[in-house]
């Protein structure tokens, strides 16, 4: 019944459209960000405002989808992309501007664009519902960024070992997490591949 459900409601929705605001509002993350030039001006505080108001839509677009079954295969995709923009673009933009380390950001970012490709080519069998730990993961993510993109952080030092720390915390969840998503994808092909559907 629920997937009857789910077949009929449309794309275009509450929830939908609040996961592609926030990939409009990457550029503009992305523009503030670099246009404070390490100067913790108004806008390295524009840019936290914003990736805060990214990372709000993200909860509102998941909670109205599922109180009002908005859930659509559409936004089982778009939603994880969206995320992985934003927090991509930050931790790209932290290393350039060598206020994290470049290993963290590389092996995040393999990790997240290696798990949105295994999901595109396992798609035909099913879609990967985000698990209990990818949200831990994008929590953790969130907060981390959030902290770093603190115009305060790179002058008090206890901030700046906090926010370290839950990095580090983010980096294991995200690793932990990734090697789950290829043992969900190697059980949907198999399932898949049983049911009768060629690869």
């Amino acid at each position: 019944m629920m997937d009857q459900q789910r077949s009929t409601v449309s794309p275009l929705n509450i929830a939908n459209v609040l996961t592609a605001l926030r990939i409009v509002l990457v550029p503009f993350f992305i523009w503030f960000l670099l246009a404070d030039e390490q100067h913790y001006s108004w806008w390295r505080w524009a840019a936290v405002v914003v990736f805060s108001v990214a990372i709000y839509t993200d909860k509102l677009d998941g909670d109205l989808a599922r109180k009002h079954n908005l859930v659509t295969d559409f936004g089982k995709i778009a939603d994880p992309i969206a995320d992985k923009l934003l927090i991509g673009a930050a931790l790209i933009i932290l290393s350039g501007l060598n206020e994290l380390s470049w290993w963290i950001t590389v092996l995040i970012l393999i990790r997240e664009i290696g798990i949105t490709v295994l999901r595109f080519v396992v798609i035909r069998y099913g879609v990967i519902p985000a698990s209990r730990g990818g949200k831990i993961k994008t929590v953790l993510q969130t907060v981390a960024i959030f902290l770093y993109l603190l115009p305060w952080t790179p002058q008090w030092l206890w901030l700046s070992v906090i926010a370290l720390i839950v990095m580090i915390a983010a980096l294991l969840v995200t690793l932990v997490t990734g090697i789950d998503y290829i043992v969900q994808a190697a059980r949907l092909r198999w399932r898949g591949m049983a049911s009768g559907i060629q690869s």
